[in-house]
């Protein structure tokens, strides 16, 4: 196989890795949500939208389809490292940490120094808690399906 579609093939499976992963922290997220009778959370595309330059949304429809499609791409995207570590060899065990530690991480650096939420030592170790957790379910699902590839 060519260069080309070996990155072809190593991106397609980043992507359905994403989806997985997304679709399985949104159904966490959801539930969890429901249970708290909390809002969906929006911090990412407050990111998004400061990120971008985008002052505001002509409606509440347009910032929820906004809100929407920034947690479907950056949780897909999220799915590539996740290939990229398969394809350079890198076993699960550790493959598996390493972009939980990546993806965790970032978002928890990248929101406050964005100004989109207070440091991550002022969440209170519930939140904190509730935020590892819904990541790991991302974590475990993306896995999966990158092995089941």
């Amino acid at each position: 196989m060519s260069v080309v579609g070996r990155a072809a093939g190593v991106l397609a499976r980043g992507v359905v890795t994403g989806v997985a992963g997304t679709a399985a922290m949104t159904l966490s997220s959801t539930v969890e949500s429901r249970v708290r009778h909390r809002p969906a959370s929006t911090a990412p595309a407050r990111a998004a939208q400061k990120v971008l330059h985008i002052d505001d949304f002509s409606s509440d429809q347009a910032r929820a389809r906004f809100s929407t499609a920034v947690h479907w791409s950056y949780g897909t995207g999220w799915g590539v490292p996740r290939a990229l570590l398969g394809a350079a060899g890198v076993p699960p065990a550790v493959a598996a940490p390493v972009h939980f530690a990546a993806m965790w991480g970032g978002a928890a650096v990248m929101l406050p120094a964005l100004g989109v939420t207070p440091p991550v030592t002022r969440w209170g170790s519930t939140e904190v808690g509730i935020d590892l957790f819904h990541h790991l379910v991302y974590e475990t699902a993306a896995g999966l399906v990158h092995q089941a590839l």
